[in-house]
C-alpha cells in the first residue's frame, strides 16, 4: 500500500489532484483509514491514475475521462473518439495560424508606419437584392464615381413606382465584366423581399449566396475609398485568403456631408 503523498510522488501528480480525482469517482483510494482519513493506494492502481492522465493530456475533460473509463470502451469506440478529438485540435490549430497571421500583418504595419486597418471576418447571409447595372471603365475612383453616383439616384429615382419595399440600406457591387480586361460591372442595390416575376419597374433581382468576408468601416467621402480598399487588399493577401466577387460597399450612413458618412467595404473570401 502506499499513502497518498508516496503515490502522488510516484504517479507524478499533486495530492490536491488525487483528491480531486477521488471526489469525482474517477480514482478512489484503495483503502481509507476510518479513524485519521488517510487514504492508501495499491500498485495496481498506477496503471488506472496512468490511463486518467493520458486521456487528460489529450484534451478530454475529466467529465468525458469518467465516462471513457465508465463505458470500457473497446478499440473501435477509442478510436472514433481520438479520431473527433484529432479534428478538433486541428481546427484549433488552423485558427491559431490564422490569428498569428494576423498579428504579424499588423506588425508588419506598424514596422512600416502604416495605421493598422481594423479588418473584421464576418459571416454574411444569404441575400436578394433589387438594383441597377452599370459599367465602369476600370476599377479606379475616377472611373468608378461618375458611374455609381447617377446609378444610385436612378434606383432611388425608379423605387416608389417599384413594388418593392427595401428591407436594408443601399449596396454597391462591383465585379470585373467576364467580356472585358479592365471594364467593371457596378450594381446599385437594396435588399428586398420580391418576386422576380413581380412589377419591378425594370430592376433586376440578384441573388447573393451566403459568404464569408473580410471586412473594413470607411469613414468620409466615399470618392476617397481607394486606400481603405488596398488595405483590405493587403490583409487578404497578407492571411492567405482569396477575394471572391462581388466586392461590396455597404452604406451605413449617409449624411448630409460626405465626410461624416459611413460604409463597410465587405470583400467575400474563400
Amino acid at each position: 500500500m502506499f499513502a497518498i503523498g508516496e503515490f502522488a510522488r510516484h504517479g507524478r501528480v499533486s495530492i490536491r489532484m488525487l483528491r480531486h480525482y477521488d471526489a469525482l469517482g474517477l480514482l478512489r483510494p484503495a483503502y481509507v483509514d476510518p479513524s485519521t482519513g488517510y487514504r492508501s493506494y495499491t500498485a495496481g492502481q498506477f496503471a488506472e491514475l496512468n490511463r486518467i492522465v493520458a486521456l487528460k493530456d489529450l484534451g478530454f475533460t475529466l467529465e468525458q475521462v469518467g465516462a471513457l473509463i465508465a463505458d470500457n470502451l473497446g478499440p473501435a469506440e477509442l478510436r472514433a473518439l481520438l479520431t473527433m478529438r484529432r479534428a478538433e485540435l486541428q481546427t484549433t490549430v488552423a485558427e491559431s495560424y490564422a490569428r498569428l497571421a494576423q498579428v504579424e500583418s499588423r506588425l508588419r504595419g506598424l514596422e512600416a508606419d502604416v495605421p493598422p486597418a481594423d479588418i473584421v471576418v464576418k459571416e454574411l447571409p444569404a441575400v436578394r437584392l433589387v438594383g441597377l447595372t452599370a459599367t465602369a471603365a476600370s476599377f479606379t475612383p475616377d472611373d468608378i464615381t461618375p458611374v455609381v453616383r447617377p446609378l444610385c439616384a436612378e434606383l432611388g429615382r425608379r423605387l416608389p413606382d417599384a413594388d418593392v419595399r427595401p428591407s436594408g440600406r443601399l449596396t454597391c457591387l462591383y465585379e470585373r465584366n467576364q467580356e472585358s480586361e479592365d471594364e467593371v460591372l457596378v450594381r446599385a442595390t437594396v435588399p428586398a423581399a420580391v418576386e422576380a416575376g413581380g412589377n419591378l419597374n425594370g430592376l433586376d433581382v440578384i441573388d447573393l449566396p451566403a459568404m464569408r468576408a473580410a471586412t473594413l468601416v470607411h469613414r468620409g467621402p466615399i470618392d476617397q475609398v481607394l486606400p481603405a480598399w488596398q488595405a483590405l487588399a493587403r490583409w487578404i493577401d497578407d492571411n492567405n485568403h482569396r477575394a471572391v466577387e462581388p466586392a461590396r460597399e455597404l452604406y451605413l450612413d449617409t449624411p448630409e456631408d460626405p465626410a461624416d458618412w459611413v460604409t463597410e467595404l465587405q470583400e467575400p473570401i474563400s
